[in-house]
């Protein structure tokens, strides 16, 4: 009977804390549709409000929580993409990553030699105006990968996805999204010893966006505690030469354009004031103290340095620790960049759910799960 009794607070506490979870969403969604000034996040907020406030009504019971999950993910992703493409509403990335695909095409070059405004940078690596390239919106390519390498990496989840912080991209256009979804599976790849393959992902990765970067030295400290010395030599061959020969050849051909706008844009070295202006710790340093973006980047190369030897002192020695070591730089580097965005809290975020996903019981050997043990 005391065990009986205990299953049932149990649940009881597990739908009481998912009504909550939807609730503040709601609240969250329309927040952001109250006091955002583009119109596609505020056309994603009263959606996505909508459905999380029907998904906190509906999760009353263990048998109507997945309903309630799939109310969710449909008002705060399915109907807010949707309806969003079909009238052409998108945030400045999306128009960013077509014209890049453009410029790729007609030019052989995805960068403006001297872009005059913020809609004629293109920020990004080569690899993503590939993106712009294939047919139809962008973000259905953009989301699409994102999903397929969680999917891949055993990590689909409909709460994650329906998540503000991944949800808004997924609808309104986010870059991060493919790249924090190659990272998952790359370093779940390389938690499986497969070296070849994850050198691979993160290579494809780290040619898409500098935020990607991080995720090659984690990876290669996880090989080498794993595998050891012929295997990080095989991932290093593998992720340098494929992020190499998407970036090379375009950095060489056009070095004018993709220092400005991927290189000295970024760092805000730029007459062009970027948008990504979050009052984070390091805008705010860069913006309002003296020689504050010199201090702020110093603190960044401070906590990328800490991160290395942490990586030497103490490498992770299983994908989840490598995916919280990950998290945790990701995350003060977002807060230490001087042009950054709240957007950016997608990486720590879903590299976090990805360490969760593969805790286990320390009574217990590891096992991986049956979608990472299928990959």
């Amino acid at each position: 009977m005391t065990k009986n009794l205990e299953r049932y607070v149990r649940r009881a506490r597990r739908l009481r804390d998912e009504r909550h979870v939807w609730a503040g969403c709601a609240l969250v969604a329309l927040g952001l549709a109250l006091v955002s000034d583009l119109g596609p996040h505020r056309v994603w907020g009263v959606t996505a409000a909508t459905g999380y406030a029907a998904a906190a009504v509906l999760a009353r019971g263990e048998r109507s929580r997945p309903a309630a999950r799939a109310v969710a993910l449909a008002g705060a992703v399915v109907v807010p993409l949707v309806s969003s493409v079909a009238a052409g509403l998108g945030q400045l990335e999306v128009a960013v990553v077509e014209r890049s695909g453009r410029l790729l095409l007609e030019t052989g070059s995805p960068y403006t030699a001297d872009p005059a405004v913020v809609a004629d940078v293109n920020p990004y690596l080569p690899g993503m105006a590939f993106f712009g390239v294939l047919p139809g919106d962008p973000r259905w390519w953009l989301g699409g990968v994102f999903v397929t390498a969680l999917a891949a990496a055993g990590l689909y989840r409909t709460r994650l996805l329906a998540l503000p912080p991944v949800a808004l991209p997924v609808a309104v256009g986010g870059t991060d999204l493919p790249v924090v979804g190659l990272m998952c599976l790359g370093i779940v790849l390389a938690g499986q010893g497969r070296s070849g393959r994850a050198g691979l992902v993160l290579g494809v990765a780290a040619a898409l966006k500098w935020t990607a970067w991080p995720a090659l030295p984690v990876a290669l400290a996880l090989v080498a505690v794993r595998r050891g010395g012929p295997a990080s030599a095989r991932y290093v061959a593998v992720a340098l030469s494929t992020a190499t020969a998407a970036v090379l050849p375009f950095a060489l051909s056009d070095p004018s354009g993709f220092c400005r706008s991927a290189i000295a844009f970024p760092l805000g070295l730029t007459d062009i004031a970027s948008p990504a202006a979050s009052p984070l710790p390091g805008h705010l340093l860069a913006v309002y103290a003296p020689g504050g973006r010199v201090i702020a980047l110093a603190l960044l190369a401070a906590g990328a340095l800490l991160l290395a030897v942490s990586l030497v002192v103490r490498p992770p020695g299983t994908a989840r620790a490598a995916a919280a070591r990950l998290a945790l730089g990701l995350g003060v580097a977002m807060t230490l960049m001087p042009s950054t965005r709240f957007g950016y809290v997608v990486y720590p975020l879903v590299l976090g759910a990805l360490a969760y996903r593969m805790r286990q019981p320390r009574s217990t050997p590891a096992v991986l799960s049956p979608e990472v043990a299928a990959v």
